[in-house]
């Protein structure tokens, strides 16, 4: 007899649990959005140097040429030959380029820095942290360490949010954090510098650490132990919606500081209706308080269509399902409780290599997004959330069969696929761009499927614990971003 036995008596996935999963999930559709809103807010858009302030265009007339023919007196083309410069300019206008079948030697002429600025095409974008700070060519790398920052921000809140839960409650750390998420959000839309914005832009990432592990965890609380990885998988789509969302709102909104408005603002919705969440029974009872447990027991007996219950479930009853759970919780855990046996210590480490890397991968491929030529993270991930989801519907083979055989060497083979896909679409040359999108594809579907091991987490590690493998999980975010090598003449 446990705490699932209770949730069984008192309606097991029912009626209060539908509403409590929809509520908790919603949230995530602009998860992803935060994630990878440095994709749009900091996208790079078409530049070169700005003109001498003291050129005229008198000769624009003379040498009867469009505006755009008379720029490359100024500007000379790049390496591929195809586009201007981005980062330099020539000393002094030539314009005997702009006569047609000139034999000049373009190898002698002197060129400079951008001593002007910038001038940046605003087609594609209309205002982005990159055109408003100047962040290309020698200051490229701080609009990578926006995203760094950011990364560092969602460690720092795993690390902090986490240890935070377990002693003031799932429920209010996830109303704090959408609060938080809300006005540390919006504050970055109107950011004055970039100083401003980075300082902003962590702070969000802790918050978003704090939504994610403890929205997880409110969830899963309440529903039934056989009911979690379907309600996992199902909850996944709100993430995946939520990237088709993204760039939809993109699209619409070429503006970055509209851009973050937009995508932050909704959480005062969900700071709003999130104080009608029930705290966590199982969390209650363990922190000594029974009677507020009995509550909320209660109040989800009757929503769920129980009301006979109210008068069989008391304390008593209560504390006899979970003398066993109260009697460990005088323990206390730390991250070394992860390592110190043998079977905990091979869970813990293969669950940490697994998600370590298909993390590193994922975030390689989707902090690259303005290479795709085509968005295709979202068309990736439904269809494969799809599949676990019939894979889970289906009538199921034996159950140890599935968690001992099936499962695991499913996402053994589809992690080693999509590391090998990694190294086959960085070998492949950037003209190739309609071979690395396939490719592109087929990493993340593999990614997809060796990612569906997070469920294991939950089952095989103690909940004190869990928070420890999210944070080390997410230092491979991190890390992923922290040598920000790209070229200049890498974006086309």
């Amino acid at each position: 007899m446990g705490f699932a036995d209770l949730l069984e008596e008192v309606g097991g996935f029912g009626r209060y649990q539908w509403l409590h999963v929809t509520l908790i999930s919603l949230p995530g559709l602009l998860m992803a959005s935060q994630n990878l809103l440095n994709n749009f807010v900091s996208g790079i858009p078409a530049h070169h140097c700005s003109l001498p302030a003291n050129h005229s265009h008198y000769n624009l007339s003379q040498y009867q040429v469009e505006e755009k023919e008379f720029i490359k007196a100024f500007i000379p083309m790049d390496s591929s030959g195809t586009r201007l410069d981005r980062c330099k300019r020539y000393v002094e206008p030539q314009w005997q380029l702009l006569v047609p079948n000139n034999t000049a030697n373009l190898s002698q002429l002197q060129t400079e820095e951008c001593l002007d600025g910038w001038t940046f095409d605003r087609s594609e974008f209309l205002a982005t942290t990159v055109s408003e700070w100047q962040l290309v060519c020698s200051l490229r790398p701080l609009k990578q360490m926006i995203q760094t920052i950011y990364m560092g921000g969602v460690l720092t809140g795993a690390i902090i949010f986490g240890g935070l839960s377990d002693r003031f409650g799932r429920r209010s750390i996830l109303i704090w954090s959408y609060l938080q998420l809300g006005i540390l959000g919006c504050s970055s839309a109107l950011s004055p510098s970039y100083t401003a914005y980075c300082i902003f832009r962590f702070l969000s990432g802790m918050a978003v650490s704090g939504i994610i592990l403890n929205g997880v965890s409110l969830k899963v609380e309440w529903i039934p132990t056989k009911e979690r990885t379907l309600v996992g998988t199902l909850s996944s789509f709100f993430f995946t919606f939520g990237q088709m969302v993204l760039a939809g709102l993109a699209y619409w909104l070429r503006d970055w500081r509209k851009l973050q408005l937009v995508a932050c603002a909704p959480m005062f919705l969900f700071f709003s209706y999130s104080w009608w969440y029930v705290e966590s029974a199982r969390w209650l009872v363990l922190n000594r308080r029974s009677d507020e447990a009995l509550k909320s027991l209660h109040r989800v007996a009757r929503i769920n269509g129980k009301p006979e219950v109210v008068d069989k479930l008391t304390l008593e009853v209560l504390h006899s399902h979970m003398s066993k759970e109260i009697e460990s919780s005088r323990s206390t855990f730390t991250a070394y409780d992860l390592l110190r046996t043998r079977g905990m210590r091979r869970i813990s480490i293969c669950l940490v290599a697994v998600w370590f890397s298909t993390s590193f991968a994922y975030y390689g491929l989707a902090m690259d997004l303005q290479k795709f030529g085509e968005g295709l993270s979202g068309h990736v991930s439904l269809p494969v959330c799809s599949h676990h989801i019939c894979q889970h519907l289906r009538p199921h083979r034996n159950a140890d069969h599935q968690d001992h055989l099936g499962l695991p060497w499913e996402r053994f083979y589809f992690g080693l696929l999509h590391h090998r896909l990694s190294v086959h679409r960085r070998a492949l040359p950037h003209h190739h761009q309609t071979d690395r999108n396939g490719l592109r594809l087929h990493h993340g579907e593999a990614w997809q499927h060796g990612s569906s091991c997070r469920p294991h987490a939950r089952r095989g590690i103690p909940c004190p614990a869990q928070y420890g493998v999210w944070g080390f999980g997410s230092i491979s975010r991190l890390l992923r971003l922290l040598p920000a090598r790209d070229t200049e003449h890498a974006v086309a």
